[in-house]
């Protein structure tokens, strides 16, 4: 890398020192002009001063005498000026000369300085392009290895170096790639492997013995290079951007000159932006790999996840038809695995779920796919395998699982079984839709089964896969009616049974079919629970509820209270707590003109935390009903164990007290029960006076039923 001057600058200096040596030039035949010219008048001045002293001492001229003496002071006036001028003269000049030189001596160095600049700046533009090649796509982290040798084209232009070098410490040992500027001999070549192998790995602070990876690469190709000399090396360190990828890298040159500080700095400035395109390519490389990995596996238990379950599952079909293979696919769910993460804790239960993938791993061939697609549920695609080969892999499975010994942090020791569905392609189904259907209700027929074992679809009834598969599309129907906003809430009147009037409404959610028809709730509630779309009902009925009190409030009838249902995932998921809150506050609705329900058979799911739940909601405003009272076997636990304003008695027992002594009997217990403790009674299904007069006797304080009200869209 020279540094001479740019050929146009030298030629704008040399004019300026020609036009300045003119100038000199033309300065000093000036002064010799003028000199003779002075020499000559002060010749000539003589002689006449001489001649008029000679005719001053004459005799005959006396009466000149005055006028002479003083034309002659005239004379003396005259050399004294003609003195003074050419001694100005001499000293402007004088002058002028130094101040030439000057001009020179400033103009040389500002060149000077100018030349440097200009070499610097194209030092900097050569830089700059190679800089501007430095755009990290997917494609260069990706491939960053070719991408290094476009950059160092570049950077040869402007230092041609002979060798560039990358070094990572890694696991495995050194990883050194090593680029060729040029068409080496294997001499060449040999040596310098070496001499940067034995750098490297002194400068990473490896064993001498570390072993060595080399990648080689010939960047540019020109003359055969028998012989360097003298090679001397700049390397920089590239930072650790992830643990155990320690790096260096560097260049290597013949030179029998050292650098001028101005080159190393250019050179060190581009070994900088070579770090970040290396570092930082072999950092993306590595974190793209793990996303690629991830993007297919389950990251807690190494098994692929559910994407890459399904497709491969849509390959298989593909691949199965072509060839007329057969296939299955086994669909595990553990059995009471919640227990474990309540027991133990969800630590445990990771460790558990672990434990089931090396399970699978040991009983599935090479060939076949094992995967976790839920929390606690896993899928096996076994290949080429049909009914009789699948139900013995799941029956083995089934076993290694039971014989396996999990232990707790306390150092308990416990047992998993798991409940396995099994389908067949194609004797069961040809669609993956289809096929993963019948492996469901397969696995949650094991189930109802008693656990602990293995189903097939052939063992399952025509009419239950029809069922499950018309049940299936009808929650693909409410999917739809959530988004487009379909479901509605419809209000029944709950009246006072001593004074007649409304007291509440209860919140009824409907679906608008397409056609206008209007479906009532309880044609899919239990889809609605099977499918998990009982947090977005809620929310949907929540929404539209709170609006349509909201609106009673600002025609001034606000003193009616709104019953809402609230499902099983609601109350577990804890949601509706920060969300009925924020609605209320928003809406200027009081939160003691909301009743949550609660069914008595979700009330029983977990004690402790449904405590909880309701203090939590308690303690913003809000009051709670117990649905179906006298439906469960446990329905006085509930009223001794949890707090409810209200009791909804079962319409069950309701309708048939004018039948049944029993039923009477019961309803008019249950009302005396709720009286001594001090909780409202509502009687559910009142479909005719006489029933609304026998509760009225009950002591009941409220009634709902057909003969109330029928529900309808406005309160």
């Amino acid at each position: 890398m020279s540094a001479s001057i740019p050929s146009h600058l030298e030629e704008v200096r040399l004019r300026v020192i020609d036009r300045l040596a003119v100038l000199l030039e033309s300065q000093t035949r000036t002064k010799i002009f003028g000199n003779n010219v002075a020499e000559l008048i002060r010749t000539t001045h003589g002689e006449i001063v001489e001649e008029l002293r000679q005719t001053l001492g004459n005799a005959q001229h006396a009466a000149l005498v005055p006028a002479l003496e003083e034309t002659l002071r005239a004379c003396d006036r005259l050399d004294q000026c003609l003195d003074l001028l050419f001694s100005e003269r001499n000293r402007q000049w004088h002058r002028n000369g130094d101040y030439v030189q000057a001009l020179l001596n400033e103009f040389n160095e500002t060149f000077a300085d100018l030349s440097t600049t200009l070499i610097e700046k194209d030092l900097l533009e050569r830089q700059s392009r190679v800089l501007e090649q430095v755009i990290l796509s997917h494609e260069h982290v990706t491939q960053w290895k070719d991408f290094v040798q476009e950059i160092l084209l570049d950077f040869h232009a402007i230092f041609p170096f002979n060798f560039f070098y990358i070094a990572f410490a890694e696991e495995h040992g050194l990883s050194l790639y090593l680029y060729y500027l040029g068409n080496y001999a294997e001499e060449v070549k040999d040596s310098a492997r070496h001499m940067l192998a034995q750098q490297m790995i002194g400068s990473l602070n490896l064993p001498g013995d570390t072993p060595l990876d080399m990648e080689e690469f010939v960047v540019k190709q020109n003359g055969l290079i028998n012989h360097v000399d003298d090679i001397r090396m700049i390397t920089v360190a590239v930072p650790e951007h992830t643990p155990k990828l320690a790096g260096l890298l560097g260049v290597a040159y013949a030179s029998m000159n050292d650098l001028s500080t101005q080159e190393e700095s250019i050179i060190r400035s581009i070994l900088a932006v070579m770090v970040m395109v290396v570092g930082s390519s072999k950092a993306l490389s590595r974190t793209l790999a793990e996303l690629e990995y991830y993007s297919m596996h389950d990251p807690l238990t190494g098994l692929y996840n559910r994407r890459q379950f399904t497709n491969m599952l849509d390959y298989e079909i593909g691949r199965s038809e072509r060839h007329n293979h057969e296939f299955s696919i086994l669909l595990l769910d553990l059995d009471n695995f919640k227990d474990i993460n309540d027991s133990y804790g969800h630590p445990t239960g990771d460790e558990a779920l672990c434990g089931v993938a090396e399970v699978l791993r040991e009983h599935v061939r090479k060939g076949d796919l094992a995967s976790r697609i839920g929390g606690d549920e896993f899928a096996v695609i076994l290949m080429e395998t049909g009914r009789s080969g699948a139900a013995t892999v799941a029956e083995n499975i089934g076993m290694a699982l039971r014989n396996k010994v999990f232990t707790a942090p306390d150092g308990k020791r416990f047992h998993l079984t798991v409940s396995i569905g099994i389908v067949t392609y194609p004797h069961d189904a040809q669609n993956v839709t289809d096929l993963m259907a019948g492996v469901d209700l397969a696995m949650y027929r094991a189930k109802e089964l008693g656990k602990n074992g293995a189903c097939t679809v052939e063992a399952l009834g025509d009419e239950q896969i029809m069922a499950n598969r018309s049940t299936r599309d009808y929650a693909e129907k409410l999917r739809e009616a959530l988004q487009d906003e379909r479901i509605v809430p419809y209000f029944q009147s709950i009246i006072d049974c001593r004074s007649g009037a409304v007291f509440a409404y209860e919140t009824l959610a409907r679906m608008k079919e397409l056609n206008g028809e209007t479906v009532s709730a309880g044609l899919f509630v239990e889809t609605i629970e099977k499918y998990g779309l009982g947090r977005d009902l809620d929310k949907a009925i929540i929404d539209k509820a709170l609006l349509a009190k909201s609106k009673r409030m600002q025609d001034n009838q606000a003193t009616t209270k709104i019953f809402i249902n609230l499902s099983a995932q609601e109350i577990q998921g804890r949601g509706i707590l920060g969300y009925a809150e924020e609605l209320c506050s928003r809406l200027e609705i009081p939160p003691g003109c909301i009743v949550f329900e609660i069914l008595e058979r979700d009330a029983i799911g977990d004690m402790t935390n449904m405590r909880k739940f309701l203090t939590s909601l308690r303690n913003k405003g809000f009051a709670f009903a117990l649905d179906d009272f006298g439906s469960g076997y446990n329905s006085f636990h509930y009223l001794r164990e949890l707090h409810f304003e209200y009791v909804k008695i079962d319409g069950a027992f309701v309708r048939n007290i004018l039948n049944s002594k029993v039923d009477f009997a019961l309803v008019q217990n249950l009302s005396n029960l709720c009286q001594d403790i001090g909780i409202l009674t509502v009687a559910e299904f009142v479909e005719s006076e006489e029933i609304f007069d026998a509760i009225k006797g009950m002591g009941i304080n409220y009634a709902q039923g057909f003969h109330i009200s029928m529900p309808v869209r406005e309160m």
